[in-house]
């Protein structure tokens, strides 16, 4: 299974290993969901953590089956919808503890949880730009600031956890050996509270947002969309399945 889940001192662990780089196909995607709202109804769980093994906590999309299915781009985008909305929506904190590249689709994860845990080689990035594709901005802005987010996008750059850190989208920063200690030691701290006061603070929390996340999502899918059936978009997806590099236009 490239997703997984456990539950083990009111902590639901959902895992994702998929090598080589957690990068989920549309079928992926549209099974994360589920996954996360079935621990987060359970009344033996006060706090879900995500976290990824191998080189990076998540690749975002993988690139290749759009590449050879165009025609999939529904699924993945009701798929992404479907993943995010359900970490926003649910019952009881989500804390994500990221390492290594935490890219596209992955930074829709982290922007729709409540707090990250990062480790020092930890980055973030919205290579859209440079992949024919659009979104993921809705869920940045949850993290940083309007003109961080801008400059990130236009060039397909990398935010630092350090930065991150700073600028306040991270909770903390520590070494990579040390990363699933310290995001259970956080999580443990959430999961002692009463789930009745968790599950009434994340509702009230989600409803003083001063705007929906879920819908400013839904408006970049449409782009999302509209680029994809764009020639340049396939340009780029070929460039990068082919070379791993940005395409030259």
């Amino acid at each position: 299974m490239p997703v997984r889940c456990t539950i083990k001192d009111r902590i639901a662990e959902i895992v994702f290993d998929h090598p080589p780089v957690n990068a989920l196909d549309s079928a992926g995607w549209n099974a994360v969901p589920d996954i996360v709202t079935e621990a987060a109804r359970n009344p033996q769980v006060n706090c879900l953590l995500i976290r990824a093994e191998g080189r990076g906590f998540c690749g975002g999309v993988d690139i290749k089956e759009m590449q050879a299915h165009p025609d999939r781009i529904v699924a993945l985008n009701r798929g992404n919808y479907r993943t995010f909305k359900a970490i926003r929506d649910a019952e009881v904190p989500v804390v994500c503890a990221v390492h290594g590249f935490v890219i596209g689709s992955g930074i829709g994860v982290c922007g729709a949880s409540d707090t990250l845990i990062a480790s020092e080689d930890a980055y973030f990035s919205l290579p859209e730009v440079d992949r024919g594709a659009m979104g993921g901005a809705s869920h940045l802005l949850r993290m940083f600031p309007l003109h961080k987010v801008r400059a990130a996008f236009f060039t397909g750059g990398i935010i630092p956890a350090q930065e991150a850190y700073r600028l306040g989208a991270v909770e903390q920063v520590v070494p990579r050996e040390e990363l699933e200690a310290a995001a259970r030691a956080f999580c443990a701290r959430i999961a002692s509270k009463s789930r009745k006061a968790l599950v009434t603070a994340k509702e009230a929390l989600n409803g003083l947002e001063p705007r929906d996340v879920d819908q400013g999502y839904r408006w970049e899918q449409g782009f999302t969309l509209e680029m994809y059936l764009h020639p340049d978009s396939q340009t780029a997806r070929d460039a990068f399945v082919e070379t791993k590099d940005a395409a030259k236009y």
